[in-house]
């Protein structure tokens, strides 16, 4: 058992001050407030604010970071150059590398203050083309025990190369798995489960499974209470051939014929007209943006207060971990709307404070996406908890309105002192507690692929 006093903390009902926070079996047990200097506790902390969820990351793609910035052949580079590079990595990775890479993107993760990652996984054959499902599992698995992180594998169907239906190419056959397999793997995947994994469930996106298959994914998911997951609208070429093939944008297709619910993720959803924007806010599904992938891929804006105004629920994810910083994902969510808009805070529709409130629609749009029913720091949630500096020179002199502002829009190194995941401190010093080792197996993985410097 902990016993936390926070001199501040973010509650589910706002910030207060002398908060005792009672840590048992890996939850909250009992949260009190206004509580007496000199209470016997086991830690006094500045300023303690809940876990966030990273609701959308391909691990594998850390390797990238920083090595795709350079022109190709192309007459102009897009997401469609860019994804060649990725088609590369894939080729040469195994599940000992994807275990290192992996680690290393979790542990990053957990010292900028994600406690929970939803990763959204489609690397399903080895090298030679065999199923290899359960040996990539098992190697995201071990990288989210070893660096303590909550997982959420959410393994992904892909079928085919386009919305044509045209067979997955060469370069796509590492992901591509009949129905029949695929779902299988979800079952022993879900079996195999255990502590802080939990399992999903997804397809790539609409035009990389047929209408019939998703229907059985999506029974599937409703059946097993697994949260679904798809990729869609990410770029105007998807809305193009899905137009040209069946008269209807993405989002339009996917409301019209399914019955999207609380249930259904949707990551990057970019390019929306307004009454998708508007139909889709009022199915309960989350969306979950990723700006800095989207930015560096160069993919557009979402229709940020569009859809906001609508009631629509966002999380947030780093997706190709460009950066790995929840706080700098919201930073760019509302400065890519202020530049698109010539306008200033833009995501301040509750309160009118950006930064808590963006905060706090991510804290519960990524427990939305990850499964995750009791979240933030409250009576039976998780104890999953940051711990900031309140000395630290981005923070010192802010009140409880402005202490999230600041962690948005202030700076870039993020003060945080300490990170705890179920009940156990899996970042002290600002440090994970494995940095050093995790470093060295990340930089050996790289060596081995031949991605190194």
């Amino acid at each position: 058992m902990h016993q936390i006093l926070a001199r501040r903390a973010l509650l589910r009902t706002g910030w207060a001050d002398d908060v005792v926070l009672t840590v048992r079996n890996g939850e909250i047990s009992r949260v009190l407030v206004g509580v007496a200097p000199g209470s016997p506790v086991d830690l006094v902390a500045g300023i303690v604010i809940p876990g966030l969820t990273n609701a959308h990351s391909h691990a594998f793609q850390r390797a990238l970071a920083g090595r795709t910035e350079y022109r190709s052949g192309a007459e102009r580079d897009s997401f469609w150059t860019w994804r060649e590079r990725m088609y590369e990595l894939t080729a040469r990775l195994g599940p000992g590398s994807l275990t290192a890479i992996a680690r290393q993107a979790y542990a990053e993760m957990l010292a900028a203050g994600y406690t929970s990652v939803v990763e959204f996984h489609y690397l399903f054959r080895d090298r030679a083309g065999r199923e290899d499902a359960g040996a990539m599992f098992g190697a995201l698995a071990r990288a989210a025990r070893d660096s303590g992180i909550r997982l959420t594998y959410v393994p992904v169907l892909y079928e085919r190369a386009g919305f044509d239906g045209s067979a997955p190419e060469a370069r796509q056959r590492r992901f591509a798995l009949d129905l029949e397999s695929f779902l299988a793997h979800h079952e022993r995947a879900t079996s195999d489960a255990s502590g802080l994994v939990t399992v999903g469930i997804g397809v790539h996106s609409l035009r990389a499974v047929s209408e019939a298959s998703l229907r059985v994914v999506a029974a599937h998911a409703a059946a097993t209470g697994s949260p679904l997951h798809l990729h869609i609208a990410e770029q105007r070429r998807e809305v193009v051939d899905c137009l040209t093939v069946h008269g209807r944008r993405p989002v339009q297709r996917l409301l019209d014929r399914f019955d999207v619910d609380e249930g259904w993720c949707l990551v990057h959803a970019t390019h929306l007209y307004e009454d998708e924007s508007r139909d889709l806010a009022r199915s309960g599904a989350v969306v979950c943006l990723c700006p800095s992938t989207e930015g560096n891929l160069g993919d557009g804006l979402f229709p940020l207060e569009t859809f906001l105004r609508q009631g629509g629920r966002i999380a947030i994810g780093s997706d190709s971990h460009v950066t790995i910083n929840p706080f700098e994902e919201l930073r760019w969510l509302e400065y890519g709307q202020r530049l698109a808009s010539e306008s200033r805070n833009i995501a301040s529709f509750e309160q009118p404070h950006v930064g808590q409130e963006l905060f706090e629609r991510v804290l519960a749009g990524g427990a939305q996406a990850a499964g995750q029913h009791e979240f933030g720091l409250a009576a039976g949630a998780p104890a999953d908890l940051v711990v900031l500096d309140p000395e630290d020179p981005m923070l010192v002199g802010h009140d409880a309105a402005t202490l999230l502002d600041a962690l948005l829009f202030s700076g870039y190194r993020v003060p945080i002192e300490r990170v705890m995941v179920h009940g156990e401190w899996k970042v002290a010093g600002g440090e994970h507690g494995d940095r050093a080792g995790t470093a060295r197996d990340f930089a050996a993985a790289l060596a081995r692929l031949g991605a190194a410097d």
